[in-house]
């Protein structure tokens, strides 16, 4: 599993990228599962009302989530690179342009803990 992460405006996005062998979430929509690399994140955009609050940028702003599109993909660089436009665009939508993106490889699934 690989995580891309950016930051931004006092805010940060954090999407996942699955890779062969490992099972992404299923649900209507979800790309073939023969896809070697599934990217999954949330998109969201700037409302005037309703929505959720989010500090960004030191002000509070009304954005609404849309619901996630995964996609797939053939090799591992195209699904980086696509992560990275998509993390970048979602801050745009918010119009934070100054984003740091980090890519975190070999990421293990971590099962919730019991009580």
């Amino acid at each position: 599993m690989i995580l891309v992460r950016g930051l931004g405006g006092g805010t940060g996005l954090t999407g996942t990228i699955y890779e062969r062998g490992e099972e992404p979430p299923s649900f209507k929509g979800a790309p073939d599962e023969a896809a070697p690399y599934v990217w999954i994140c949330d998109a969201f955009y700037e409302v005037d009302s309703g929505g959720s609050t989010q500090q960004v940028n030191g002000q509070e702003i009304q954005i609404a989530f849309e619901s996630p599109m995964p996609r797939g993909f053939d090799t591992k660089d195209t699904a980086l690179e696509a992560a990275k436009e998509h993390v970048h665009t979602q801050f745009a939508r918010i119009g934070v342009e100054d984003v740091s993106i980090e890519v975190m490889e070999d990421v293990e699934m971590q099962e919730p803990s019991s009580f």
